[in-house]
């Protein structure tokens, strides 16, 4: 049974998994980040699977390779809603990186007459139209960038953030992520500061604080599950099934 797709719900994809596209599409899933940072995906993956998943009626967010202008216009070229920018360490930092995905004047992005551009040329509303529509999000994982997030917001070249919980947690000197009070302190920092800017921002919610958090701080979506963890659970479960059985048996 296929259900209606809800744009709030994202799944996290680690390589072009047609299938699990086709999976989490009929679920009910509206969009999904593709891990490209740490993931099994390379320059032709995107250039097929992304319009794939535009296709299936999903939201991408492209978590890019890294702050750099080729993996951004890369992602924007190949169809991606957003650009997902890890490793932002400030707000001068993330000027400078962000205006990557937005054309001049805004930014610095450079015209490509791909798929985009359907292979033609572009005029001005094409422009104006690419820099509304495409979505730039700087990952809030740095200790310089949770000081600053307020003017990070601020920037014209910045449509949201995108948390990165874990790498936060051990660059404010808390170690590995352990959903503490001190981490949703951070979360609700940032959480504050968005909806005070006017703009949204995106959550990993692996767990159902982190969910309930996000719902209840107006996140604009909520990545409710990793690839690798959903795996993980359900050849689990069946094996954890097949145990139990095992037991009543003798």
């Amino acid at each position: 049974m296929t259900h209606e797709q809800d744009r709030r719900y994202a799944a996290w994809l680690s390589g072009p998994g047609f299938a699990a596209a086709e999976i989490v599409a009929g679920l009910g899933y509206g969009a999904v980040v593709l891990d490209i940072e740490h993931g099994a995906f390379d320059l032709a993956d995107l250039e097929r699977f992304t319009p794939f998943l535009r296709g299936l009626n999903l939201e991408v967010l492209a978590k890019v390779l890294g702050p750099e202008r080729g993996p951004i216009q890369q992602a924007l070229d190949f169809g991606a809603t957003a650009v997902v920018v890890p490793h932002i360490e400030n707000a001068a930092h993330a000027a400078a990186v962000c205006a990557f995905g937005k054309f001049p004047p805004l930014g610095e992005r450079s015209f490509a007459g791909g798929r985009t551009a359907r292979y033609g040329g572009h005029d001005d509303d094409w422009i104006a139209r690419q820099d509304r529509e495409t979505r730039v999000y700087p990952m809030i994982e740095d200790a310089g960038a949770i000081d600053q997030i307020g003017d990070i917001l601020a920037l014209p070249t910045v449509d949201g953030v995108f948390l990165g919980p874990s790498d936060l947690s051990m660059r404010r000197g808390r170690g590995a992520y352990t959903r503490s009070e001190d981490d949703f302190a951070d979360l609700r920092i940032v959480a504050d500061a968005a909806r005070a800017a006017g703009k949204p921002w995106v959550l990993p919610a692996w767990s159902t604080a982190e969910k309930a958090f996000a719902l209840e701080n107006g996140a604009d979506q909520l990545v409710l599950t990793m690839e690798h963890g959903a795996l993980m659970a359900g050849f689990g479960a069946a094996l954890d099934e097949a145990n139990a059985l095992t037991t009543d048996h003798h």
